[in-house]
């Protein structure tokens, strides 16, 4: 007899997630899989997702890679094409370039809107015939509190970000009758890996008294997030970002 909390389980199901061999990616591929998932970790490079394959199995959980650059989208077709099915989405993929708008010249903002944006929209071309078919998917894109809550030194990054956000919701309105939700997931100050120098620093400081919780987010903290609009729990969440910012997007300090 299933009880409640069997609703957030993820038995049977596959999850792709991108750029999940370090930091948010990384924490959200074993939460999922902790949930009962099956696993695709995604990289640049087989070699670089191996240790993160070899630690899911060793925990007993199933697991696969799928190794291709994002701007790569015959690389992309011809991996995602190796896997049987895939259930569940989480984009993460992001790279970000942080210098002054006047020093991003036109094909910097552009090849980073691909690879943060476009590269998304593209991979869910490949996905959603399958889900359609089978008429149940979760489709995650991973955008970010500067969607919203912009800051100088990152035009291309907040305007790729923000439309991961709108992509979300015109995919929601499409395909909702069709047994598939699609949302995004905003976090705010997570200490990551890349953020290791900017947490050390004087801005660094002032971002973590910023959020009223006082502190930078622990990598795990986005899981649980990631878990919930996964599993069938959500399943009449569709259209919405959830922020995970400890506050930050829903405080104003003077």
């Amino acid at each position: 007899m299933s009880t409640f909390p069997d609703k957030f389980r993820l038995d049977g199901r596959t999850a792709l997630v991108t750029g999940s061999a370090r930091g948010l990616g990384w924490e959200m591929a074993k939460g999922l899989a902790e949930a009962g998932a099956r696993i695709l970790l995604h990289g640049r490079s087989h070699s670089q997702l191996t240790p993160r394959l070899a630690e899911l199995r060793a925990a007993g959980h199933e697991a696969e890679a799928l190794a291709f650059e994002m701007a790569d989208r015959a690389a992309m077709a011809a991996e995602v094409a190796t896997a049987e099915r895939i259930d569940i989405l989480v984009h993460n993929v992001g790279e970000r370039d942080r210098r002054p708008f006047a020093e991003i010249q036109p094909d910097d903002f552009a090849r980073l809107v691909d690879t943060d944006l476009s590269a998304g929209q593209a991979l869910i071309h490949h996905l959603l015939p399958g889900m359609v078919e089978r008429g149940w998917g979760r489709l995650i894109l991973v955008s970010s509190i500067a969607a919203d809550l912009a800051a100088p030194g990152a035009s291309s990054y907040i305007a790729a970000k923000a439309g991961l956000a709108a992509l979300a919701r015109a995919l929601a309105s499409e395909f909702g009758a069709k047994g598939i939700t699609s949302n995004a997931l905003s976090p705010g100050f997570f200490a990551t890996e890349t953020n290791a120098a900017l947490i050390a620093s004087t801005a660094g400081k002032r971002l973590r008294d910023r959020c009223p919780a006082k502190r930078w987010a622990e990598p795990w903290e986005i899981a649980g997030a990631a878990v919930f609009l996964a599993s069938p729990a959500a399943s009449y969440v569709n259209g919405h970002t959830l922020t995970v910012d400890g506050g930050v997007s829903a405080t104003y300090i003077a």
